[in-house]
């Protein structure tokens, strides 16, 4: 994170039984901009909060409407008394990118709310990079057969074959998987020369 966020418009749920720390979150989100709503029930699946702030303590699988395998759709910070190895686990299985220690100390509040956003893009950006990665691994399949098919056509070898792609694919700046998928549907998209 290279700027600091403005929190205008964001709204912030709050997983934690009403009590002097609920009451300070409360007091500063609202001063640094966010809206906010407390509860200690279950957040639905529908609601869409830009943070989320739960109490780790005595938080519970069925809490938030994802788990271990399913990513944590905003910035999550766990509110931390304990330092039990079972609660810090479950923290960090519902995608807490901070922590916040109870007793709560309002000058603590916005470190960690800007370290879970920042920690919650990062992870982010690795889903999609590893989203991407696994679908070009996908279509490697279809890179070797026209790899194949584009050498028994013009009759070249495999290194020749995937030259041409490659050099293809750059040219209109492209994935060699995207050139491999155009030529199989066209079969005339790759110059005549290397």
């Amino acid at each position: 994170m290279r700027h600091t966020p403005n929190f205008a418009g964001w709204h912030a749920s709050i997983l934690h039984r009403s009590d002097s720390n609920a009451e300070k979150l409360l007091r500063q989100l609202n001063l640094l901009g966010l809206t906010t709503d407390l509860s200690w029930k279950p957040l639905a699946e529908a609601a869409k909060p830009d943070l989320v702030m739960v109490d780790a303590d005595q938080g519970w699988d069925e809490l938030l409407p994802w788990n271990a395998t399913r990513y944590a759709p905003c910035p999550v910070v766990a509110l931390l008394g304990s330092e039990a190895p079972s609660r810090i686990e479950w923290a960090m299985k519902m995608g807490a990118g901070a922590i916040l220690a109870k007793p709560i100390v309002t000058s603590a509040i916005y470190p960690a709310v800007v370290m879970a956003i920042a920690v919650h893009g990062e992870r982010r950006l690795v889903q999609e990079r590893i989203g991407a990665l696994e679908e070009r691994i996908r279509m490697r399949p279809l890179v070797h057969h026209a790899v194949t098919a584009l050498m028994t056509e013009r009759r070249l070898s495999e290194e020749d074959a995937y030259a041409l792609f490659r050099s293809d694919a750059m040219r209109r700046r492209e994935t060699l998987e995207a050139a491999a998928v155009s030529y199989l549907a066209r079969r005339d998209v790759v110059p005549k020369v290397i």
